[in-house]
């Protein structure tokens, strides 16, 4: 969490349940610890040289054995109440798009559509990139994902983003990049042989540079064809 930015709206959310769920993981970690070795000194041989036998039949000796079992299942629901609601918020909340992309996984690289400058996907002014993803910051970007051949996973660590690229399928999500800079995109799906060198870069630009890339004279506008009908033999 202090390692990896977060570069997303949602990356803190994320993070924080993470640190609900270690915080909790502590807590129980210490205390039975802390129980193994006080009954280890408070109960060794040179001060209680007879063991006892113990049945559990009675609720005195099994109260503590069910307080950790409430607490347990208390702190399980409260892990439960903030995923359900994090992913929610990332996998079924759509906000409406500034801009939306198409990303497209196949064995070993990622392809990239971004729209040109009038910001209308699929028309004669799309720039299509090879491992190269550059994005406006402060903008909610939708970004249709799918796969040319197996399955991939398009893995974006600083957004705290993985979602799967499945053959057959457009898989619709979102993200909102909330500061500039350049970072990685992964592969997080085992694809195959050259699975380990399927890295791409993202670069979140300012309006101005975004602007400035989009009005490149380097870029090359690809012709949008409409897909043509698949006739049944």
């Amino acid at each position: 969490m202090g390692i990896i930015e977060q570069a997303s709206s949602y990356a803190a959310q994320i993070d924080n349940l993470i640190l609900i769920v270690g915080a909790f993981v502590m807590f129980w970690f210490v205390l039975a610890q802390g129980i193994i070795f006080y009954f280890l000194f408070r109960y060794r041989k040179k001060r209680q040289p007879k063991a006892e036998y113990i049945t559990g039949e009675k609720h005195s000796e099994t109260k503590f054995i069910h307080w950790a079992h409430w607490g347990v299942i208390a702190c399980d629901l409260v892990i439960i109440f903030f995923a359900i609601k994090a992913w929610y918020h990332v996998k079924q909340e759509l906000p409406t798009a500034d801009t939306t992309i198409k990303i497209v996984g196949q064995q070993w690289a990622w392809e990239f559509t971004h729209p040109g400058p009038d910001n209308i996907l699929d028309t004669e002014d799309d720039i299509v990139t090879i491992d190269e993803l550059h994005i406006e910051v402060g903008k909610v970007h939708h970004y249709k994902l799918s796969s040319k051949d197996v399955l991939h996973d398009f893995s974006v660590p600083v957004f705290r983003l993985k979602q799967d690229a499945v053959p057959g399928r457009v898989i619709t999500g979102w993200f909102k990049p909330i500061k500039t800079g350049e970072f990685d995109i992964q592969c997080a799906e085992m694809c195959g042989i050259g699975h380990g060198i399927m890295a791409a870069k993202l670069y979140i630009n300012s309006k101005e540079d975004h602007a400035k890339w989009l009005e490149s004279p380097n870029l090359k506008y690809t012709l949008y064809q409409e897909p043509k009908e698949e006739v049944e033999q």
